[in-house]
């Protein structure tokens, strides 16, 4: 057991240094139809990535509609009176590489439907690969384990089919953790007893057991309790689809149901779960993918 520990201890922390962030692309525009204007952070991106995209030209009163690769996803303006238009979109930690579309679709001043659309092309994300042998447990559950996962799969997925209507950040995201500036292990493979596992899809800080975890925005927490895999575990809700995670947590602070503000405190740093230290595991969610969390402190929405 102690050599399994160690191997995965050293697994993790021999991935620390990655940082997640992008090499800086050019932003892309389009001129559409009645001088709608759309534009992308950038056209060319890769797996577990943030895109920033924008609407420009519009009146306050028109309404849009958004499809991210055929799938609805929300625009919200940043006030009632903004002539501009805003969304996210994530591209999931496993999405295949090719070229998918941005499309907005909107009705002109007769009535007569008009859509206008960006292609992005996705390029395969550079993940490192691991390949260790422990113990089967960490490998194959019993029943009684396995049931109790699938059980924690429904109810995230539950979680993250419902997009509150609506922004509940104020300002910036931050970091959970006060004094670190970086995370690492965001998409490593790992391949264990011969079996590859689910990517990595979040952003690992080490730190000492009790040290204080903070909400990364303003939001509305909608789990908080102990998972089989992410053992005491915190989701909050900061609208139209975007979604943090933090576990392993040794203690959880909140409750389902409240309304949290920027840096407060959500709960401390622990070893719950199937984990072989302490550390906070970070996560991002936007409409479903899986994104490199750093990404929404690097990338403002």
């Amino acid at each position: 057991m102690k050599k399994v520990i160690l191997l995965l201890i050293f697994a993790c922390l021999s991935a620390w240094p990655a940082h997640g962030k992008e090499p800086v692309q050019a932003p892309v525009k389009k001129t559409c139809d009645s001088g709608i204007v759309l534009k992308l952070s950038s056209a060319t991106t890769s797996q577990g990535s943030l895109l920033l995209a924008e609407i420009s030209g519009a009146k306050t009163a028109q309404e849009f509609t958004a499809e991210w690769d055929g799938r609805p996803i929300p625009v919200w303006r940043e006030t009632p009176s903004s002539p501009k238009l805003h969304a996210l979109l994530g591209v999931d930690l496993e999405k295949p590489p090719g070229h998918y579309e941005w499309k907005i679709s909107w009705s002109a001043a007769d009535g007569k439907p008009l859509a206008c659309s960006l292609f992005v092309t996705v390029r395969a994300g550079k993940f490192p690969t691991e390949r260790l042998t422990v113990e089967n447990q960490f490998v194959q559950p019993d029943p009684e384990q396995q049931k109790r996962a699938e059980e924690d799969q429904k109810k995230m997925k539950a979680i993250y089919d419902t997009v509150t209507p609506e922004v509940l950040w104020k300002g910036k995201f931050v970091l959970p953790l006060k004094g670190v500036t970086t995370g690492g292990n965001f998409g490593r493979r790992r391949v264990l007893n011969g079996e590859a596992r689910s990517p990595h899809a979040g952003v690992d800080f080490p730190a000492t057991a009790g040290t204080p975890v903070y909400a990364a925005q303003s939001g509305k927490v909608v789990l908080a309790e102990n998972l089989y895999f992410s053992g005491n575990t915190v989701v909050i809700d900061h609208g139209y689809g975007i979604y943090t995670l933090y576990a392993h947590l040794s203690e959880i602070g909140v409750h389902a149901g409240d309304a949290v503000e920027t840096l407060a405190e959500i709960g401390k740093v622990g070893a719950t779960g199937r984990v072989t230290g302490p550390h906070l595991h970070w996560g991002l969610t936007i409409d479903h993918a899986r994104v490199n969390a750093l990404q929404i402190v690097q990338r403002q929405p």
